[in-house]
């Protein structure tokens, strides 16, 4: 029988299933190179690894000879396991092959995948190694934007992909900034999540505390009061506009001016008359979209997606009428 034992190479080597230690300490254990993570935490055990070539005709008859423990790759040996299974096949009495997960990964750990190609990327590459913060701004804003397309299209296979563009660019700028000493503002991926996790426990009470809310506007107005007690907490602008990014699209910009304004209070009449002419018109619409509940930025863009469409079914229709 042959024991095929596999490890993650997203956990650190050593901690290792009741299972697979049972079977490492109980059967030969073969490995095909010396330098394999788990051998120093195996001879630790007191476990001898034999290496050996990796030749699957020589494993499966092992195998048929009795029970023997194969020490996969991290990479998991798929083409050797295979090469070895067909070789099993071919042998008078075929070996049983089992599988045992020594370790696996947990929700996420692909993201270390992710870290380790910038790294990478940063280190061998001309391209990625010239890029700044500032370079990659466009690359940022066009990703965010395509992410908003497939959602707003309904293609729920593109955004899959486009999501995994925008992750790279939250990995990319924190490489660049771990290049950069703590005191001159550098930070890793790590601290990026480490402040973003902080961030939801501190403003999710009703989860990871003793509040009760009654629903999601409550959570909604608890996150602005913790937000401004956080605010003044640092010293910073106590508005509860602080943190609006001025430089988003307009319309959003308005409407995010607005819902916060009519949260915090503010009287409706701030909001009449801002202006004149046409951007006072706009922002007027704005206004009503957000009083019937509307996102004025998303109501724009399905106007703006149907008169695509039509044009491109203009275009096609002339194009067919042409002689």
């Amino acid at each position: 029988m042959l024991i095929v034992v596999t490890s993650s190479p997203r956990v650190a080597p050593g901690p290792l299933t009741h299972r697979a230690w049972e079977v490492l300490r109980a059967h030969p254990v073969l490995v095909g190179s010396p330098e394999h993570p788990l051998l120093p935490h195996l001879a630790e055990a007191g476990i001898t690894a034999e290496t050996v070539d990796p030749d699957p005709e020589a494993v499966a008859r092992r195998a048929a000879a009795g029970t023997v423990v194969w020490l996969a790759a991290q990479d998991g040996d798929e083409e050797f396991l295979a090469a070895v299974g067909e070789a099993a096949r071919a042998l008078p009495e075929p070996p049983a092959i089992e599988t045992v997960a020594g370790t696996a990964d947990l929700p996420g750990a692909r993201l270390i995948d992710l870290v380790r190609v910038m790294d990478r990327l940063r280190s061998n590459c001309p391209w990625d190694a010239k890029q700044t913060h500032e370079s990659l701004l466009p690359y940022l804003l066009e990703e965010a934007y395509e992410v908003t397309e497939t959602i707003e299209e309904g293609d729920h296979g593109a955004l899959r992909e486009e999501l995994g563009d925008l992750l790279l660019q939250v990995a990319f700028h924190a490489r660049i900034a771990a290049e950069r000493d703590a005191d001159a503002g550098g930070f890793d991926i790590d601290d990026v999540a480490e402040a973003i996790v902080a961030k939801l426990v501190r403003r999710h009470p009703h989860v990871f505390g003793s509040v009760s809310v009654s629903g999601a506007d409550e959570v909604s107005d608890n996150w602005d009061a913790i937000k401004a007690a956080e605010r003044a907490a640092k010293g910073g602008d106590a508005s509860v506009l602080a943190g609006v990014p001025m430089g988003q699209p307009a319309l959003s910009l308005a409407a995010q001016l607005l819902g916060r304004a009519t949260r915090a209070g503010a009287p409706p009449e701030l909001a009449e008359d801002v202006g004149s002419g046409l951007g006072a018109r706009l922002f007027a619409l704005v206004r009503e979209a957000q009083q019937a509940g509307l996102d004025p930025e998303a109501e724009l863009r399905a106007a703006a997606r149907a008169y695509r469409d039509r044009v491109r079914e203009w275009e096609a229709s002339r194009d067919s009428a042409a002689p």
